[in-house]
């Protein structure tokens, strides 16, 4: 097992001392327990960063909220789980803040511990340290702008891709396009490390058309064995604005002789927003072009429904948050259970992200949704490993026989 270095931020004793002997029990014993914000903070810069902290919100003193701030704007914190009895509305706020800080949001398990939530976000996050690099675990120092447009130049951005499963057959049916920063003489950094200077730069045309190219080539291979992959990249809402993207989508394609339709792209819910008229005009440009157009993180905004209604979306991403609470949480099923009936209605597709069991998988299926990804199939992988990984499950053959 990976080592890992743990902070259990809690200010009830009694709580505290089981969530340390819980860690301890699961293989984890590079652990520190605080009572407070101002007293993790202090652990920290005393004894050095960690890996993973497990936080509670609201105690005396500092709280879970600003220890999260500064903890993560000094590089003194990776990874977090939040552990809190605050209301689920209040705790999304938190995750949205933590992915804010460029901080890797592992879950959250509510309250009080429990043992069969904890183990899959602390097994997930030995993985991330296993497969990335446990360097990739430790805070690494914020890019500058400078480093990024290099990066860019010589194509050291390079696309990873998690595959799309049947959720009743199993068979592969896409992947979701995600970026990886493969840095010479340095760890594979994550995105949350390097999107916040692409985003405050504006340079997501120069990362994304780099993306498009790799993928693009990529399909390219599987269609010339006959196996029609599709590929879903993400988008940020700033690019809509673009009046030549779909010009450019559309000359890649033609360049690698592949069709629209196996081409899907994804847009966060809350970045839509405010809606422009050109934003507007470039997503029905996609879907004439026969293109999908996914609603990511769906559920997670405030007008889910309402952007359905005004926007041409075809497919819905369901975001993990509600699929990894679904079978201890009823509201989180109640929402799984409304977007799977809306989306029937609608006759638009919905993929569940963060898959993580057998039994969400199975529970997923008897609802009626029919596709899902997640670490329970697959990680995310380079396209040379998802080539071999399709040859070691003999998807070649099951896909052309």
């Amino acid at each position: 097992m990976s080592a890992l270095r743990i902070l259990v931020l809690e200010d009830h004793a009694f709580q505290r001392s089981v969530a340390v002997k819980t860690l301890n029990y699961l293989g984890h014993h590079d652990v520190r327990a605080a009572a407070d914000g101002a007293q993790a903070l202090s652990m920290l810069k005393d004894g050095g960063a960690a890996d993973l902290v497990l936080c509670d919100l609201r105690m005396k003193g500092m709280d879970g909220l600003e220890f999260l701030r500064l903890a993560g704007q000094a590089g003194l914190i990776c990874s977090v789980i939040i552990c809190s009895e605050l209301a689920l509305d209040l705790r999304r706020g938190v995750q949205e803040m933590v992915t804010l800080l460029g901080l890797e949001m592992l879950g959250d398990i509510g309250k009080p511990l429990r043992l069969e939530l904890l183990q899959p976000l602390l097994a997930k996050c030995v993985r991330l340290s296993s497969e990335e690099g446990a360097s990739t675990m430790r805070v690494p120092d914020i890019p500058t702008e400078t480093e990024v447009r290099q990066g860019l130049a010589r194509n050291e951005f390079r696309a990873y891709y998690q595959p799309k499963f049947h959720l009743h057959s199993g068979v592969v049916e896409g992947a979701e396009v995600l970026v990886r920063w493969v840095r010479p003489e340095l760890s594979i950094q994550l995105p949350a490390t390097f999107l916040p200077v692409i985003a405050r730069c504006g340079l997501w045309n120069e990362l994304f058309y780099g993306l498009l190219e790799q993928g693009l080539t990529l399909q390219r291979l599987f269609q010339d064995f006959g196996l029609p992959l599709e590929l879903a990249f993400n988008l940020d809402v700033s690019q809509l604005a673009s009046h030549d993207l779909c010009a450019r989508i559309q000359a890649s394609l033609h360049l690698h002789r592949l069709p629209a339709s196996r081409l899907v792209f994804e847009l966060t819910e809350c970045g839509l927003l405010e809606t422009s008229v050109v934003a507007l005009e470039t997503l029905i440009r996609l879907r004439m072009m026969g293109c999908g157009l996914a609603i990511d993180d769906f559920g997670t905004g405030f007008s889910s429904q309402q952007r359905l209604c005004q926007l041409p979306f075809n497919e819905i991403k369901l975001d993990a948050e509600f699929v990894q609470g679904m079978l201890y949480k009823p509201r989180c099923q109640a929402v799984i259970d409304s977007t799977l009936a809306l989306a029937k209605a609608l006759n638009i597709r919905v993929v569940a992200e963060g898959i993580e069991s057998i039994e969400q998988c199975r529970r997923l299926a008897q609802m009626g949704c029919t596709q899902g990804q997640g670490y329970l199939y697959a990680r995310p992988m380079s396209g040379a490993e998802l080539v071999a990984w399709f040859f070691e499950k003999n998807e070649w053959h099951r896909r052309s026989s």
